[in-house]
């Protein structure tokens, strides 16, 4: 299979933010946020690998600032690592005050998909050319993430086999 580069299937779109995604107080809803995120990162998923994604996990959602009604939010979603069938995908999130042109950082996620063939079981998916020194940076951090998220899950299905095994 034919490795793909970055750049082939990273997107970003803009979108503003209106009262029904908010509550009373102006707010955008986290929900609001994390669906964005989601969708960008499954474009991305799919576009890497021409074929039906699931989202497998959510490594990490972090919101730093508040995203407001009148506001355009920024998404920006990129491969970070490929493995066998599954891709992680890391999101940032910037909102901008249309009447300022001030940008905040609003949320960065990192989200695992996992591609499915015609039969919903995973397949594989090409592999991940890096071709800039940030791509590179970019893919040992998500090989040190997904190396915790590996153990993590370990640690969790021995504690479900054994209780003793379990940090209390």
């Amino acid at each position: 299979m034919e490795g793909k580069p970055v750049r082939i299937s990273k997107i970003s779109f803009t979108q503003l933010m209106t009262a029904q995604d908010a509550n009373l107080a102006g707010n955008v809803h986290g929900g609001v946020v994390m669906k964005h995120i989601d969708n960008a990162a499954g474009v991305v998923a799919v576009r890497h690998a021409q074929s039906n994604v699931v989202t497998a996990s959510i490594d990490r959602l972090d919101f730093h600032n508040p995203a407001y009604i009148g506001n355009l939010m920024h998404v920006q979603a990129s491969l970070n690592m490929v493995g066998r069938s599954s891709m992680e995908i890391g999101v940032r999130v910037e909102t901008e005050d249309m009447l300022t042109g001030a940008r905040r950082h609003t949320a960065s996620a990192y989200l695992t998909f996992v591609a499915l063939d015609d039969t919903f079981k995973p397949k594989g998916v090409p592999p991940l050319i890096l071709e800039t020194e940030d791509e590179k940076r970019r893919n040992r951090e998500a090989m040190a993430r997904r190396s915790v998220r590996l153990a993590e899950k370990r640690k969790e299905k021995a504690c479900q086999r054994d209780n003793a095994a379990c940090d209390v």
